[in-house]
């Protein structure tokens, strides 16, 4: 990954600092690779820094320069709740709400549909009634035994059914979609706004969820979510809490933003959470500040 970033850095060396123009670019030249995987993932990168340059150049928080303002978000805590079984999901839900949560996210995809059941009654039964629980199956069943699990669930107060297959069978979200009285999310794996336009021709999800590091960066998001705009998709952010702030604050149909706090170790100032709220970090870009001495700390050589 570090040397296809480094590769594709030559292509932006003494470009006009367009970041449109430079997606264009790369694009061409990766048009026999492809840009999935590892290279999509690299180019959404060079993008996202480009558009967080750009608006450093101008002195303005990234959310401004895309033409919005920085805005007060809802967020969920998606920190933990693996695969740990009832009685430990419970205890460590309260934790998560605690950290001024409203609203977490619970993995399933355990061995039967009455185990998942039973850690999601523990976990509502652990935080109340008043907290908005999320699943997530991660891609792990099939299409038919995700319809039998959508329809154990329905009672179960859950808010939305992450990925409940192979990220790309479209038609398979929509199987279990038309048997599931809780919404289907999806979208994280996605590698670009041409994968959206199938997912939403297919009636996919109910909601949908780009990753700024798979999508294509601000570029890919931001043609994206003009897709889900036009049908009126409500849109949550997959990881990159950080960034992912500043485009919520430009998409017409933002939902949530999905916390983690993995890049906070290498940060000088983090997202403050209250009530359920967060907001963009202040300061021009993205508002990320290294903590320089974390960094090295953290390196890998």
């Amino acid at each position: 990954m570090t040397a296809l970033v480094t590769d594709f850095s030559e292509w932006v060396i003494g470009a006009e600092l367009s970041p449109f123009s430079i997606e264009e670019s790369i694009q061409k030249r990766l048009r026999l690779l492809g840009s999935q995987g590892l290279t999509g993932m690299a180019l959404s990168g060079i993008d996202m820094a480009l558009w967080d340059l750009l608006a450093k150049t101008q002195g303005l928080p990234l959310a401004t320069l895309l033409g919005g303002q920085p805005m007060e978000l809802p967020v969920y805590n998606s920190k933990g709740l693996g695969i740990i079984g009832p009685q430990m999901a419970a205890a460590e839900a309260k934790g998560l709400v605690a950290e001024g949560f409203d609203a977490i996210k619970v993995r399933l995809g355990y061995p039967t549909a009455k185990e998942d059941v039973a850690v999601v009654a523990a976990v509502r039964a652990a935080v109340g009634d008043e907290v908005r629980l999320f699943s997530d199956y991660n891609q792990s069943l099939s299409v038919t035994e995700a319809r039998v699990r959508a329809i154990a669930l329905k009672d179960s107060t859950l808010d939305w059914i992450e990925e409940p297959v192979h990220f790309d069978d479209y038609d398979g979200h929509a199987e279990v979609r038309a048997v599931s009285d809780i919404p289907i999310q999806t979208g994280e794996n996605c590698w670009g706004p041409h994968e959206v336009a199938k997912a939403f021709k297919a009636g996919a999800c109910d909601y949908f969820m780009p990753d700024a590091g798979k999508i294509g960066g601000v570029t890919g998001w931001m043609r994206s979510v003009a897709l889900a705009e036009a049908i009126g998709m409500p849109i949550s952010s997959h990881l990159y809490p950080e960034f992912s702030a500043h485009l919520l604050c430009v998409t017409p149909t933002r939902h949530w933003l999905e916390y983690v706090d993995w890049a906070e170790p290498i940060l000088a100032t983090s997202m403050q959470i209250s009530n359920g709220k967060t907001q963009p970090l202040e300061g021009p870009g993205a508002g990320l500040e290294w903590d320089e001495k974390a960094v090295e700390k953290y390196a890998f050589r």
